[in-house]
């Protein structure tokens, strides 16, 4: 980061949101990950449909789908974006025991969309906390990353 400085500061050091207004619309594209660990009991409840709230799986995928598009709402600074896409995949990891989230988002915009795939995956990531606190208020959350993003000046990223 050596002689860059952060986009959200003006010349004074003030906060400020960043004016996309003169760049391009093009395509954009993120995909972000995260892990929840739990009790190898509470993942069985979860794949096996046990959990006394409902279908874990389905609301965490809804869950990210609305932290995705809401993260304007939960992050100052961001635009909002009229995303085109959002797709969650939910895994089960034994060697957690726990589950993993990935979010991809994908929009036509002046401005990328890693911070959507981000909060998407943190807040499906929350739901799965809520939805099994009662049976396992130990379970941890984390880490959450961005794995890859497209589109801009900048290009393609993707995480070694």
């Amino acid at each position: 980061m050596t002689g860059e400085r952060l986009s959200h500061l003006d010349d004074e050091g003030r906060v400020r949101m960043v004016d996309v207004g003169d760049k391009p619309v093009t395509e954009r594209s993120a995909i972000a990950e995260g892990e929840i660990g739990m009790e190898p009991a509470t993942l069985a409840a979860v794949l096996t449909g046990q959990s006394a709230k409902g279908n874990v799986l389905a609301v965490a995928r809804v869950a990210a789908i609305g932290g995705a598009k809401r993260t304007a709402d939960i992050v100052p600074l961001c635009h909002p974006l009229p995303l085109d896409a959002v797709e969650i995949e939910i895994e089960a990891d034994e060697g957690l025991p726990g589950l993993r989230i990935r979010v991809r988002t994908a929009a036509r915009a002046r401005t990328g969309v890693e911070m959507e795939a981000l909060c998407g995956v943190a807040a499906g990531l929350l739901a799965v906390y809520d939805m099994c606190k009662g049976v396992d208020r130990g379970m941890r959350i984390g880490p959450i990353r961005l794995l890859e993003k497209r589109g801009g000046a900048s290009g393609t990223w993707r995480r070694k």
